[in-house]
């Protein structure tokens, strides 16, 4: 006999809980499998996001700031303080608190939503089937009407740099260092290196990042972009460009890395090394193979616009699927899935995709860059705003950085912003919306913004762009 559900979710990650939470609210008898187990070999829902990813890798990084502001900052606001320690058990165990606080959560938003929930793994058997398997080997046949594959991504691992989780450690290694690494190496420069290179340079590591491109963050316009390198090596990164990565070994105790540099073979020793280049589809147990379900080159499963595989009935979304990695786009994918399959018509806008790096200042973007823009064919116009000029920031003596906005000539609509200051990822939520809506440079000129507010400078980047601005000097003719 077999268990019968209008949808089967195999993945309890952001690409999986919300669809199935979803079909709940919507009427659908749902089920969602999870084979999340975390370090203590306990089941979570979250995925990589809550357990190993976004949440834990934000709480660090608020921790190592405030660290940071208390030995450098506290006595510019006339708070004078003896230099603080660092209780790195604490700081490890306020992580696990919340990430654990939040995944509890999801067991409860099942319930209220009538989603039934299994811990376990899921393999394809083919005609609407799902073998599951449970933590402690029962087995089970599961039916649906509908299936989604959301089992998400893990760590890219180099063959030239194997993980021995010690000296050379994935990106959930290290959000769990119970010791500060005197020397720490980071293998690519990417969202995740720069993150997890300023947790712990702020807690006193020594870090150097090799990046095999010639280009810093090139997915983010350029010329914010080169002001996060100048200001994260001001912090002390050591970012290396062109630097690529022959082999990494460790000796029990060290990583010794070899890279080629500006033509030379160089070696550097570290006491951690983190490899972090990115991450790859994970579709391990699934029975892909055995039941025809497609593959890219790459090990992605190919889907359509709406999320069809090549098997009737069964869908994929999030990192699975390809396409930026992030938990946001994942969710709105589920989601949007969902809400498809009962009958709606849905979409997710891929131009208005909102991407942050959650440093110090933070980096957050939507749309194109300047780059991009020019290269689709529009005729741009920009406007840009420093931080300096910003009251806000001042006050909270972080007036570094600026707001580029990317406007079209001929339309005026807003083809992108990016920018690079004090919680801009918050700021830039507004820029998402204004892009959902289609609006233009002139619309956003007349909305008023709070004063002192950090979107202030947003809104004089929006007047630069047709020489309006009143607080930063025009690079225009006002018009």
């Amino acid at each position: 006999m077999s268990d019968t559900y209008d949808l089967i979710v195999i993945g309890g990650g952001t690409g999986g809980y919300p669809a199935a939470i979803r079909a709940g609210q919507l009427g659908m008898k749902a089920v969602c499998i999870n084979a999340w187990l975390n370090r203590d070999n306990k089941p979570a829902y979250g995925g990589t996001c809550l357990n190993a990813g976004c949440i834990p890798s934000k709480a660090l990084l608020e921790s190592s700031e405030m660290f940071h502001r208390a030995g450098h900052e506290l006595a510019t606001h006339g708070v004078k303080v003896n230099a603080p320690t660092l209780d790195l058990v604490a700081m490890q165990a306020r992580k696990s608190k919340i990430t654990s606080s939040l995944t509890g959560g999801i067991g409860a938003l099942f319930k209220a939503n009538g989603v039934t929930g299994l811990e376990g793994t899921a393999r394809l058997m083919g005609k609407g089937k799902v073998e599951y398997t449970s933590h402690s080997g029962e087995k089970k046949v599961l039916e649906g009407k509908h299936i989604i594959v959301a089992t998400g991504s893990e760590p890219v691992e180099l063959k030239i740099a194997p993980f021995d989780h010690k000296q050379i450690c994935d990106s959930w290694d290290a959000l769990d260092f119970t010791e500060v690494p005197g020397r720490l190496g980071i293998i690519g420069a990417g969202v995740i290196g720069v993150e997890l290179g300023s947790v712990w340079a702020r807690l006193g590591s020594k870090v150097t990042i090799l990046e095999a491109l010639p280009t810093f963050l090139p997915m983010v316009d350029q010329t914010i972009a080169k002001d996060a390198q100048r200001q994260f090596t001001k912090q002390g990164l050591d970012i290396r460009l062109g630097a690529k990565v022959i082999s990494a070994k460790s000796n029990g105790k060290e990583a010794v890395v070899e890279y080629e540099s500006e033509g030379a073979k160089k070696s550097e020793t570290f006491d951690k090394l983190i490899v972090a280049v990115g991450r790859r589809p994970y579709t391990k147990g699934l029975n892909a193979e055995g039941v025809g379900l497609e593959l890219d080159p790459r090990g992605f499963v190919k889907v359509d616009k709406n999320y069809k595989t090549n098997l009737a009935g069964v869908y994929a979304t999030g990192d699975v699927i390809g396409g930026l990695m992030l938990a946001h786009k994942a969710i709105e994918e589920g989601v949007a899935l969902v809400e498809q399959l009962h009958g709606e018509k849905t979409e997710v806008n891929y131009n208005a995709v909102p991407s942050v790096i959650y440093t110090t200042p933070e980096v957050a973007w939507v749309g194109l860059t300047e780059e991009q823009a020019k290269a689709a064919g529009h005729e741009v116009k920009i406007g840009a705003s420093p931080f300096a000029a910003n009251g806000r920031a001042k006050a909270l003596e972080a007036a570094t950085g600026s707001v580029k906005v990317i406007s079209d000539a001929k339309t005026d609509r807003i083809l992108g912003v990016h920018m690079i200051g004090p919680y801009v990822s918050e700021i830039l939520q507004s820029v998402v919306v204004a892009l959902e809506f289609g609006a233009t440079t002139a619309d956003l000129q007349l909305t008023m913004h709070g004063h002192p507010t950090l979107a202030e400078a947003l809104h004089e980047a929006y007047l630069a762009v047709d020489g309006r601005a009143i607080h930063a000097i025009n690079k225009k003719k006002v018009s």
